[in-house]
């Protein structure tokens, strides 16, 4: 659960910079819309709200905090109480109790991974060690020989968890790590999002890391404003508006070993092989933060070809960022928002797949 590209609200003051996703800076607004951040997951959190009834500060981000804590505690590696970690080392042949939010998250990754032919794959984890990422991270970076890399791969599978939604359990077959930083955070934004809610608030911008979740509106009406950026000066503008964006790319988060090539932290689990580097990002908007996080995941591995195919197949809102010889261009599904515009370099096209 580190971070990836990420998203910051719609606000007018400094946001955390070096991600994907940027806040749009717009004027000011009346003094009902305030602003919240901190550190969460190994990154940044930021909340831009409309609070009419003027809630405390502390009230709101103890239930923030409370939120985040709790996905904490089921699904981060680098917790070694986790409950994520205790599945580790749980015995071969047993059968793992999840709580119910670790049992939605898992449902979701695996069901991603049926339509996908495992695209995405909650028990990648022992490849993202292999090639220098995450918690487990093995040693410094460098490129595994076949031998390495054949073991790691014996030690993966989502077919093998046999997940029982029924029960909220999923087998340990032996020696499985599972690894959800491809949508737990995602999750996360979800979960602490129904905590606003239950607060009373409904107008606002939330982000985590770069997953971004944007409930209501702005005072007046107007959507709230998101900027896409995976290159210096290369970006899109896209209004939010009940509904969420993530964004999946190797510009914040690559090693390069000795002989100074270059690989991405997204390792497709199908052939333990870090993704092709002609994809620069993948955004994806969705009603569910969680699943737009898996998502592009999913497509990012999947690749510009086969990926926007799968967008194409499934009707998901989704824009590619390619790498070409004439510079960034970026190409987008068909259900991707029509109100999303190239701000600053680029070009953005549809283009139709079979």
């Amino acid at each position: 659960m580190r971070p990836p590209p990420r998203a910051t609200a719609d606000y007018a003051q400094p946001h955390f910079g070096g991600y994907a996703n940027a806040a749009v800076p717009r004027p000011a607004d009346s003094a009902s819309v305030q602003d919240l951040s901190g550190q969460t997951m190994g990154t940044g959190w930021s909340l831009r709200f409309d609070n009419p009834a003027m809630l405390p500060h502390e009230a709101v981000r103890q239930a923030l905090v409370a939120a985040f804590d709790a996905v904490i505690g089921q699904m981060s590696t680098w917790h070694a109480d986790s409950d994520i970690c205790q599945f580790r080392q749980a015995a071969p042949g047993t059968r793992f109790a999840l709580a119910p939010e670790f049992a939605r998250v898992l449902a979701c990754a695996l069901h991603w991974a049926g339509l996908s032919d495992g695209a995405i794959d909650p028990t990648v984890g022992p490849l993202v060690s292999l090639w220098g990422f995450g918690a487990h991270a093995q040693g410094q970076p460098s490129r595994p020989d076949a031998g390495a890399l054949a073991r790691a791969r014996e030690r993966t599978g989502w077919q093998r968890l046999a997940f029982d939604a029924s029960t909220a359990t999923v087998l340990q077959p032996g020696g499985m790590a599972l690894d959800l930083s491809g949508i737990a955070k995602g999750f996360a934004v979800d979960h602490a999002a129904i905590a606003l809610r239950n607060l009373g608030l409904s107008d606002f911008l939330l982000e985590i890391g770069g997953e971004l979740r944007a409930s209501g509106r702005r005072p007046g009406g107007q959507p709230w404003q998101v900027q896409i950026e995976t290159a210096p000066g290369v970006g899109l503008r896209l209004p939010l508006a009940d509904r969420s964006i993530a964004t999946s790319g190797d510009r914040w988060h690559a090693h390069r070993d000795a002989q100074g090539l270059r690989w991405s932290h997204t390792i497709d689990p199908r052939n333990g092989l870090p993704v092709d580097g002609r994809l620069a990002s993948v955004s994806v908007v969705h009603d569910e933060c969680m699943q737009a996080d898996a998502l592009a995941t999913v497509m990012t591995v999947l690749g510009p070809d086969d990926g926007l195919a799968f967008a194409q197949r499934h009707a998901l809102a989704a824009v590619f960022c390619l790498r070409t010889d004439e510079g960034v261009q970026w190409v987008a599904s068909d259900a991707w928002p029509n109100e999303a515009t190239a701000s600053t370099g680029g070009r953005l096209s549809h283009r139709a797949t079979p």
